[in-house]
């Protein structure tokens, strides 16, 4: 079975990821293909270059193909991001009919930024079978 990972809860990425599923993931016990994980609020400050935890996940990401991907907007929101919402304008909160450019900064290697339709394409060539929200 191959999961996604959705973390919108608080401490999701702290303690879910930190104390459950990267130490299985790099032991090999985790149970599952993990296609990509996506990180909302706080939680995308796990991917923060420098930090333990993602260090340790985006070394686990790169070995076995795993997805990182943080909310556009909550990355611009923390300094973890540049440019603008990529599907939103946010100065008028409509959406957009092409992509702006949002990139992210200060981030472990192999990070990526988006919105949900940018999930999806990413996604599509490696599908979950489940994609579960913590």
């Amino acid at each position: 079975m191959k999961v996604a990972y959705v973390f919108a809860t608080p401490r999701s990425a702290s303690y879910k990821v930190g104390q459950m599923i990267l130490p299985q993931l790099e032991a090999g016990t985790h149970g599952v293909e993990v296609a990509g994980m996506f990180f909302f609020d706080d939680n995308t400050f796990i991917l923060r270059r420098g930090d333990p935890l993602g260090e340790r996940l985006a070394a686990v990401a790169r070995n076995k193909g795993i997805l990182l991907m943080m909310c556009d907007m909550c990355a611009l929101e923390r300094g973890l991001a540049e440019g603008s919402p990529i599907w939103c304008d946010s100065a008028t909160g409509q959406g957009r009919r092409s992509p702006a450019a949002c990139q992210p900064v200060g981030t472990v290697p192999g990070v990526s930024v988006g919105c949900f339709p940018d999930l999806y394409a990413a996604l599509a060539g490696n599908p979950p079978d489940q994609v579960i929200t913590l």
